[in-house]
């Protein structure tokens, strides 16, 4: 293990000890850093009274599905994979401002209906600061959020990782859902969400980029990445990444731009 911080140290006997004391639970995991290493500490707090539930969906990039999978089966965890059933609801569909209060009412609705003991999630104390609708979601089913209750931020999350030896957690980039990635209002298709999964992926093996985004937009498909990459490609490069995007999703699209990336650029509220 890596050294770990005092502050470090502390955060994680916090969270140990609201673990213990929520008891059985049921970790809501989505292949992310927050998610993730909530797992690990819950696994070795509570060993067979902790269950990991995944949600298998379009709107699940398949690397976070992947390495769900690698690390329940590394480690010994109890995994139960579900469909959450959000494209049976046209309120999720339809891509509305709240669209993640749907698609949480649904993911935190089916969990609740097969966990054997309290659910809970990788919220941490940095998500409280924006606007989640899924927030609501996970109150109305009596979700509970260890780190938030031991007062432990996105950087003490990836403190813990760390000095857990899990670096490749520890450096994950943020990675909201593949529909995140649908502009505000624009119906929520699962062949986008493939097609965004596949040029992201693709991009990522291109090109050393901090921040890579696929999205669809009013008129077409818009791909985002830091500025630090963007600085270093040519006229050519652009030409072959919009072509790349345009044959990905291979219909009809008015334009294929390349821009900065901005955080939530598709959200419009």
């Amino acid at each position: 293990m890596n050294a770990i911080t005092p502050n470090g140290m502390a955060a994680e006997v916090r969270l140990s000890g609201v673990l213990q004391q929520i008891g059985p639970l049921a970790v809501a995991v989505s292949g992310g850093v927050d998610s993730m290493t909530l797992a690990h500490v819950a696994h070795d707090c509570l060993g067979a009274d902790a269950e990991m539930i995944h949600a298998i969906s379009p709107a699940v990039p398949g690397a976070a599905t992947e390495r769900v999978r690698r690390y329940a089966s590394r480690g010994g965890w109890r995994l139960r994979e579900i469909d959450a059933g959000e494209f049976d609801d046209p309120r999720y569909r339809a891509n509305p401002a709240n669209r993640c209060f749907f698609c949480k009412t649904n993911l935190y609705g089916t969990m609740a209906r097969v966990a054997g003991g309290t659910l809970v999630s990788g919220t941490n104390l940095d998500d409280l600061g924006d606007w989640r609708p899924g927030l609501q979601a996970a109150q109305d089913h009596g979700v509970r959020h260890p780190f938030v209750e031991a007062k432990i931020d996105k950087q003490t999350v990836r403190a813990i990782a760390r000095a857990r030896g899990l670096d490749d957690l520890a450096e994950l980039p943020a990675a909201p859902c593949l529909s995140s990635r649908v502009e505000t209002g624009l119906r929520v298709e699962a062949v986008d969400l493939a097609a965004i999964d596949r040029v992201e992926t693709t991009l990522r093996g291109q090109f050393d980029a901090a921040d890579i985004r696929c999205r669809v937009v009013a008129g077409g498909i818009r791909i985002e990445m830091d500025e630090a990459c963007l600085a270093t490609l040519t006229e050519d490069d652009l030409g072959v990444v919009r072509q790349m995007a345009a044959g990905i999703f291979a219909r009809a699209i008015e334009t294929v731009s390349v821009a900065p990336y901005r955080r939530g650029s598709a959200f419009l509220r």
